[in-house]
């Protein structure tokens, strides 16, 4: 794993108003809005490739009440780490070439949450971690409420082209690895579903959700 893993630290600890932490900036792609190609990776270990594109979007959707957060973490082929998640929203123009949209569901709030993450460059990663956690349950060293949840994943491309991702794990815990983007083949990437969950209290380095992941 990279040399500077232990180096980064993250704060989960206290959340800005949705509102003016999110991304304002509309998807100009007509693609991304029309599915022509739908295919579900429901259990874990499925997997299908995803190169070629120009925008991949990643799109997570609740509306069961509860805080869940998407987040990315990341590897880089030079051996370096970080991760996009609601305190640091990363970028589109420049490296890691990703961009969270912002935080809903805010103190479990029902209703139609969405969180999306764009993703315009694969070029320099071997490894995109695609998590979701419950934020309330991080903070106190609960199980989450994902087996009861509606949360959803789907990962669209600029061709229309949709991947469905199912969590499919038995496993107890508040944050959830659902997919990676494996970028370590010359054929190019691949989105594999990696479905396992594990426990934390308190969440504030990379290193953390690293082990869950290599767990």
């Amino acid at each position: 794993m990279g040399e500077y893993l232990l180096s980064v630290p993250i704060d989960v600890t206290q959340k800005t108003d949705s509102k003016a932490s999110k991304v304002v900036e509309v998807i100009s792609s007509t693609a991304l809005t029309l599915r022509r190609y739908v295919m579900d990776l429901k259990q874990k270990g499925a997997e299908a490739n995803v190169g070629g594109f120009k925008q991949l979007m990643v799109s997570m959707k609740w509306t069961t009440a509860a805080d869940f957060d998407l987040a990315a973490a990341y590897e880089d082929k030079s051996g370096k780490q970080g991760l996009v998640y609601f305190g640091e929203l990363g970028e589109l123009n420049a490296f890691p070439f990703m961009q969270l949209s912002g935080d809903e569901g805010q103190g479990d709030a029902g209703g139609d949450n969405e969180e999306t993450m764009r993703i315009t460059q694969l070029d320099d990663m071997k490894y995109v971690w695609i998590l979701c956690w419950d934020y309330g349950q991080v903070q106190n060293g609960a199980p989450a409420r994902f087996k009861d949840s509606d949360v959803a994943l789907s990962v669209l491309d600029d061709k229309g082209e949709a991947h469905n991702v199912s969590l499919d794990t038995g496993d107890v815990g508040n944050v959830a690895l659902i997919a990676t983007i494996d970028n370590t083949s010359a054929i190019g990437p691949k989105l594999v579903n990696s479905s396992k969950a594990g426990t934390l209290k308190g969440l504030n380095k990379l290193q953390q959700l690293i082990d869950i992941i290599i767990s």
